[in-house]
């Protein structure tokens, strides 16, 4: 599948601004600043341990810096809560399976939008009909009565970006979002974030599988040690120097 050309460059939607996350002596985060637009998937890759995980905590509120800001619109979030972060339009996964495993498909996906409608983000949703559109967007509708606990991990991995679409997120946060799916799921992934983009959504993508990332953004961020070493095109992140040395290795990465 070819990659759909992307829209002309804006202004981010999203942005950290010299954020640095410490945990006693260590800085997790250093000095990192990167852009997330409407229209485009961004992706963000480094070897493990090197701050993408922290960076989307300090995004999202569950963290917060030791300096720099985040900013949503235009507008400095960085104090703002968890879920006021989730009710100005922002939504994640997370790297570890974060669903009910006792429940549903379905069940999992409806709880986002009985939670959004409770704190007034989702007012006048029909979470019912809402949740059958997303199964249907997803492909998700074959085992929508199936407990989350009797589906495979790749699988499960597109149950959590279902429910994250449940609230209508502007920004999709996804934490290794491919990983345990199989080829052909891989495949349907790819358009189904392709889509999502192309809707407006601004996509951020940490991922591992390079082939992948390559495939689908416009604006790659390396991170290593916690410091960004490189931004820019597919091509320019394969022919960095840097970036061979510190995570891509000499071996040729093709989409």
């Amino acid at each position: 599948m070819q990659s759909p050309e992307p829209p002309p460059l804006q202004t981010p939607l999203l942005e950290t601004r010299g954020v640095t996350v410490r945990f006693g002596g260590n800085t997790a985060v250093n000095d990192v600043s990167i852009g997330v637009t409407e229209g485009r998937i961004t992706g963000l890759i480094g070897p493990n341990g090197a701050g993408k995980t922290t960076l989307f905590n300090t995004i999202t509120g569950l963290q917060r810096p030791a300096a720099g800001r985040v900013l949503l619109d235009g507008e400095d979030i960085t104090g703002l809560p968890p879920a006021r972060r989730a009710r100005l339009g922002m939504a994640r996964t997370f790297q570890r399976l974060e669903l009910f495993l006792s429940l549903s498909v379905r069940d999992n996906i409806r709880v986002a939008g009985d939670i959004a409608r409770a704190a007034g983000g989702g007012r006048g949703i029909d979470v019912d009909r809402r949740t059958d559109e997303i199964l249907d967007r997803t492909g998700l509708r074959d085992i929508a009565d199936l407990d989350v606990s009797d589906i495979p991990t790749g699988r499960a991995r597109v149950v959590e970006v279902a429910r994250a679409l449940m609230t209508s997120p502007r920004v999709l946060l996804l934490d290794e979002p491919a990983s345990g799916q199989t080829e052909r799921e891989t495949e349907a992934f790819a358009e189904l974030l392709t889509g999502l983009a192309a809707e407006g959504i601004a996509v951020c993508l940490v991922e591992h599988d390079l082939p992948l990332v390559m495939k689908l953004c416009g604006t790659i961020h390396v991170l290593d040690y916690g410091k960004v070493i490189a931004s820019g095109t597919p091509k320019e992140i394969q022919e960095s120097p840097e970036v061979i040395a510190a995570y891509i290795g000499t071996e040729e990465v093709t989409p």
